[in-house]
């Protein structure tokens, strides 16, 4: 999004709770942020919030989310990719006993192996060009692959990796009538696919999925904030605690960020804020 790639046609559906000024950019945006809470009823307890990146702000009690006893803060943070993780699982249909893979292992493609390989008899496996996800896969109750060595045959294959290779991998280890399930952010890119060879004869089906939406066959049951708080809950181990890769304080943002960004070991960076 800093890079101004929002499409046009997503501008509205794109904004977040408090976002202050339009896309494409520049725009003060963020989502994912955890703090004490200095008023009202729940004085006194840390909270998970929808609201950008600054040190105080002020919202309605119903737009905070307290976190369980045993969630310390510093986990927390990861509560907007848990509730994306959790909203792609359902989106996949994956089922027990599933062969289920993961093409990333970011933050996302790691939760979403995380959820999966809790499913009775799944077979859970990470793909990346990365090696060293080899361990965090290990952390996560799931298998790990690079790309030359994916599982083929399978069920539901979830994509994250936002390239396109990514997803020609995808479709070309799905089995047969099987489902693949865009998870990733393009913004303007096109991606090149392959939908000759098997697409067809397979009969694969490709689903997009995005947070924005509770899926169809839940939403008369699930609103949003059900599904954050189940998100929190489903945090509360510690083995998560292998996503945070590092921190930074605000103030030392401008020297942090390009290295953050540019080191392929980075998964989710904490931002610390520090309140007189």
């Amino acid at each position: 999004m800093f890079e101004g790639r929002v499409p046009e046609t997503e501008w509205s559906r794109m904004r977040a709770p408090g976002q202050e000024g339009e896309f494409s950019f520049p725009v003060k945006f963020g989502y994912c942020a955890v703090g004490e809470v200095l008023e009202g009823e729940l004085a006194g307890s840390q909270a998970f919030a929808l609201y950008p990146h600054q040190e105080r702000f002020r919202l309605e009690q119903d737009m905070l989310f307290p976190l369980p006893s045993n969630l310390p803060a510093e986990r927390a943070v990861l509560a907007a990719n848990m509730e994306t993780a959790l909203n792609v699982l359902w989106d996949s249909a994956a089922s027990a006993g599933d062969r289920i893979a993961i093409i990333g292992s970011g933050v996302l493609g790691a939760l979403i192996g995380y959820l999966a390989a809790q499913l009775p008899g799944a077979d859970v496996t990470l793909i990346d060009i990365n090696p060293a996800r080899a361990d965090l896969a290990a952390k996560l109750n799931c298998k790990f692959a690079l790309t030359a060595d994916a599982p083929t045959e399978c069920d539901v294959v979830i994509h994250t990796s936002a390239s396109a290779q990514g997803l020609n991998l995808a479709l070309e280890i799905a089995g047969q009538e099987a489902t693949v399930l865009e998870a990733s952010w393009f913004g303007t890119d096109l991606v090149n696919l392959s939908l000759g060879a098997h697409f067809h004869s397979r009969r694969l089906r490709i689903v997009g999925s995005q947070v924005g939406g509770v899926p169809a066959n839940r939403a008369a049951r699930w609103s949003h904030r059900r599904r954050m708080l189940k998100a929190l809950d489903l945090l509360c181990d510690p083995a998560l605690d292998a996503l945070i890769t590092g921190e930074s304080s605000f103030a030392d943002l401008p020297t942090d960020y390009e290295k953050v960004l540019a080191n392929p070991e980075t998964l989710c960076h904490r931002i610390r804020y520090e309140t007189n």
